[in-house]
């Protein structure tokens, strides 16, 4: 069985990658649009600017970011980005099916919680325990 091409709004990764971001915004849902049109901030452009070098070849570090509120654009596809979870950086690769989301939403800042067995003296039957 083959596998499905990927499509965002009616329109498949390379006619997404061809589009400049007003064209791409007026695929967006709502609140990505008004991010993208109103204008990206100085730490967005500079992560764009960084992933376009990169395409072209001429950064050769990992691209690192703090930048969580930037959307995943068709540009950023199939690659390595480190995203800052507030202790360390998330290694993930961006896949066509993050398009439209935000880079925060993969890097995420809460860990699981796991306690272990109670202590001594946490519990009433634990006072029965002989202590030694």
């Amino acid at each position: 069985m083959a596998k499905k091409e990927f499509t965002y709004r009616g329109k498949n990764l390379e006619e997404l990658q061809k589009m400049d971001f007003t064209e791409f915004a007026k695929l967006s849902p709502s609140r990505q649009r008004r991010s993208i049109t109103r204008g990206f901030n100085d730490m967005q452009k500079r992560l764009l600017l960084k992933i376009g070098k990169a395409k072209k070849g001429e950064y050769k570090k990992p691209i690192r970011t703090h930048c969580r509120n930037m959307i995943v654009l068709p540009l950023m596809v199939d690659m390595n980005i480190h995203i800052h979870n507030g202790k360390s950086f998330v290694n993930i690769l961006i896949q066509p099916e993050m398009i439209g989301h935000y880079l925060g939403e993969f890097a995420l800042t809460r860990q699981r919680l796991a306690h272990s067995a109670p202590g001594i003296g946490a519990t009433k039957s634990s006072a029965a325990a002989s202590v030694k």
